[in-house]
């Protein structure tokens, strides 16, 4: 683009960081702010010097008319905003999961490359220094042919009671899997390489759910646990382990472990919480070594490279296509789980 593109951010929930990067960011002007908490609204406003201020994203997009529009809203409103920005003229970076469904995001991907708009899904986890150092790695060779992953997020109780709409199926989509498990799932696919899901076989439960839903006087028609096993066409194989509420040793554990012919690799969280690390494990000269990654760079902001994507053709770290495959995936092992069998995607 020629000049600084105008940024919009819907949704200032988890969209206030998306904000507070635009609004920090020298290649574009942070011009408008949609929420329909007015309050909210009002302080987004005041704390990023954001003048133009909107409760309906439909009169953002014809009054503000942004280059660039950060959807970070329910999971329900994903495709319709998304579709209505890309049809406004904007490029489009919009939180995961992509969609309620892959025909949704199928919409989306379609209607980017129709009006020849970027569209990006935010797959944070991506943007970790210690996950973008072991694709660095893997991208040189020294994993090999990775065959074989396993990928969890277990929480002993943590279903996010703080949002209205996590545990409703008709504005979330699903519980854990597509809420949690997206992040899981789509680290271990970049780190294989993308390869194409071409069946699921999944299991889900709500042994927990339903009670601790009762006692807190909340609405729960989604899974607290989800099981799959995906398959890949180049013959890899994936486990999937998500839960917001299982009886499990840690409050908290998030892990990938990837499986090669030359090293193993890891990306997991330290201790309870949101710090992770990165390890390489395998035989070199005859001796099993277990190495931490260490001394990682700082790794970019999702928006800033969004902007860098619209602004200067930089490719992105996570296409479009890559959200509609992992859309594939959580459909597929939802629809495994519900029909109690093997699945082609």
């Amino acid at each position: 683009m020629k000049s600084r593109p105008k940024v919009a951010v819907v949704g200032l929930g988890i969209g206030r960081g998306h904000a507070a990067a635009a609004a920090k960011n020298p290649k574009a002007d942070l011009t408008a702010l949609c929420d329909t908490d007015k309050q909210r609204l009002a302080a987004n406003c005041k704390e990023f010097g954001v003048k133009e201020a909107y409760t309906d994203y439909k009169k953002m997009l014809r009054q503000a008319k942004p280059d660039i529009v950060v959807v970070a809203l329910p999971n329900v409103l994903h495709a319709p905003v998304t579709v209505a920005a890309i049809n406004a003229g904007a490029h489009v970076l919009c939180e995961k999961p992509m969609a309620m469904n892959t025909q949704q995001a199928q919409k989306m991907a379609d209607t980017a490359r129709a009006k020849k708009k970027k569209l990006m899904i935010d797959f944070s986890y991506r943007f970790m220094p210690e996950a973008q150092a072991l694709k660095n790695i893997v991208d040189t060779g020294a994993v090999g042919d990775i065959y074989y992953a396993r990928t969890t997020w277990h929480r002993t109780r943590g279903i996010p009671w703080f949002g209205p709409w996590f545990s409703q199926k008709d504005k979330s989509g699903g519980g854990p899997l597509i809420d949690l498990g997206v992040h899981r799932i789509d680290l271990a696919m970049w780190l294989m390489g993308n390869p194409k899901p071409v069946t699921a076989s999944g299991s889900t439960y709500d042994m927990l759910g339903k009670e601790l839903a009762k006692k807190a006087n909340k609405k729960f028609d989604v899974e607290d646990l989800a099981l799959a096993m995906v398959r890949f066409d180049n013959g890899a194989t994936m486990l999937v382990d998500i839960s917001w509420a299982i009886n499990c040793e840690r409050s908290e554990e998030m892990a990938s472990y990837l499986y090669g012919t030359k090293a193993g690799i890891c990306h997991r969280n330290v201790g309870e919480g949101y710090k992770f690390e990165a390890y390489i494990f395998g035989e070199w000269d005859g001796t099993y070594v277990t190495s931490k990654i260490k001394n990682l760079p700082p790794a970019m902001n999702p928006v800033d490279h969004f902007i860098d994507v619209v602004t200067e053709g930089t490719k992105p770290i996570a296409t479009t296509q890559h959200g509609v495959d992992v859309m594939k995936v959580l459909d597929g092992i939802y629809k495994s789980a519900r029909l109690g069998k093997e699945i082609r995607i």
